[in-house]
């Protein structure tokens, strides 16, 4: 049976024109979505209005193929970060969707305090291909300043070079990657372990992109540094990968399902913030703006960084599909 098409409100006008007119020729065939979240039966997280859970490879493509315009190839389906009990049960629900569709992969939820072995027995069991750490799962509080190894231990980057896994991580600290500390744990991990392959989700979490152009220089010439560009709506952001990495290490990555809330992550002083539906700021002067999907605008954000790179018609594609495909060994990306 076909999925269930996604509730009506979650796809307004606004978005249908917006998508046609910003997107529609500039979208690749295929998309991989390299950045984006399943939902098992029981996981409190929260969701967008009228969304419902739980959400598997069916509810997934019913709400993300219309923002991709049906181009949807194949997607690398992380876990929500949750208590650690909850990790088997994520693990087992991507699992369950990764064998479903060899296009797709998946990974399996990690905290500090994990055996390696263990880890590498789940996620073998379950099917997946790596592993997604999350700050919030950090001992050391407030946990937005926690260190990389503090949510990200060096005995689970060893299993997954060992492995030949890729890691997603989400790195924190108010200036991301412009901090010191972040970019000397990251270079640590690359060199020592370099059948790891590193992803570093929301392009370097360059929310504020002055941020990527002050530390991404340090970190260029690292073979297994990827980026996705997961709900960042900054086109700098993603500008400074293609410039310092090229298209073959950005992947985009749709972060569903913060792709169907409504607004976009912008830029400010040196930090960053998120306007959304209720932000009281869409009335200025003689408009009413009618904001659209975050996702939407994050589509637009990379259209604009490639346009601005220069990228050829196979780059974008690069940036769409190939790469990811390479990466994951998916198709004739090498798998």
């Amino acid at each position: 049976m076909p999925p269930p098409a996604p509730p009506e409100s979650f796809f307004r006008p606004e978005d249908r024109e917006f998508l046609a007119r910003e997107l529609s020729e500039f979208l690749p065939d295929r998309i991989f979505d390299a950045h984006c979240h399943l939902l098992e039966p029981g996981c409190a997280a929260p969701l967008p209005n009228g969304m419902a859970r739980p959400i598997g490879l069916g509810e997934y493509h019913a709400h993300v193929d219309p923002l991709h315009g049906g181009r949807t190839i194949g997607a690398l389906f992380l876990p929500f970060p949750q208590p650690r009990e909850r990790a088997a049960l994520a693990g087992e629900w991507i699992g369950q969707a990764v064998s479903e569709d060899p296009a797709c992969r998946g990974f399996y939820l990690v905290s500090p305090e994990d055996d390696p072995e263990q880890v590498r027995d789940q996620v073998k069991q379950y099917g997946l291909h790596g592993l997604k750490c999350y700050h919030t799962l950090s001992a050391r509080k407030p946990t937005w300043e926690a260190d990389i190894p503090d949510y990200l231990p060096e005995g689970l980057v060893r299993v997954a070079h060992e492995e030949g896994w890729a890691i997603t991580l989400h790195m924190v600290k108010s200036r991301a990657v412009a901090d010191p500390e972040n970019r000397r744990w990251i270079r640590r991990y690359c060199e020592q372990y370099p059948g790891m392959r590193l992803i570093l989700a929301h392009s370097a979490r360059g929310f504020q992109p002055a941020h990527n152009l002050e530390g991404l220089p340090e970190l260029v010439g690292l073979n297994n540094l990827y980026f996705d560009t997961s709900a960042n709506c900054e086109p700098m952001a993603h500008l400074a990968v293609l410039r310092l990495f090229g298209p073959e290490r950005l992947m985009y990555g749709s972060d569903f399902w913060v792709s169907h809330l409504r607004g976009r992550s912008l830029g400010a002083a040196d930090s960053f913030l998120w306007l959304y539906e209720d932000t009281p700021v869409w009335g200025e002067k003689h408009v009413q703006v009618h904001p659209v999907l975050v996702g939407l605008e994050h589509l637009r954000s990379v259209k604009w960084a490639c346009w601005a790179a220069g990228l050829t018609r196979p780059e974008v594609e690069a940036v769409f599909y190939s790469t990811a495909a390479q990466l994951f060994g998916i198709g004739d990306g090498g798998g």
